[in-house]
């Protein structure tokens, strides 16, 4: 889901919450050092993810942030911003030439520069809160 998030919208805040659950506290970032990630660029993005981004040859940015139940990756296209909700049991991450992040028909594509090189740790932060919400929700028979 992709939501305009460009004003403050108490609508958009309550559909955050019940897709991606609630952010995290301070103490709680703290202790994770961080949750958010650095301003990484944009290489490819799905077609029906192209009218959120910058038409003439601009640099595209994007940023993510973690939740407990979920990402929200917001996206820069010139004085707008666009914030796209993916709970943790629909995200599908690839490590190809950079990272590639899939969920919902759709995908962002960053670049393999050295933004991309400085969020390494931060990928692995949002893999282990992934694997642990994976965990917690098990429904698999063993």
């Amino acid at each position: 889901m992709i939501l305009d998030s460009t004003y403050k919208n108490k609508d958009h805040k309550q559909l955050l919450l019940d897709v991606v659950g609630e952010p995290f506290t301070f103490l709680e970032s703290l202790k994770m050092k961080g949750i958010g990630s650095k301003r990484m660029i944009i290489n490819d993005v799905s077609p029906n993810l192209n009218t959120y981004l910058n038409t003439v040859s601009d640099i595209n940015y994007a940023n993510i942030e973690l939740r407990k139940s979920g990402i929200l990756i917001f996206i820069n296209k010139g004085l707008q911003n666009f914030t796209w909700a993916i709970p943790y049991y629909q995200l599908v991450i690839y490590k190809t030439n950079g990272a590639s992040i899939h969920a919902q028909g759709k995908f962002v594509h960053f670049k393999n520069n050295i933004t991309f090189k400085e969020n390494k740790l931060f990928f692995k932060k949002m893999l282990d809160q992934k694997i642990k919400y994976d965990a917690e929700y098990n429904f698999q028979p063993f």
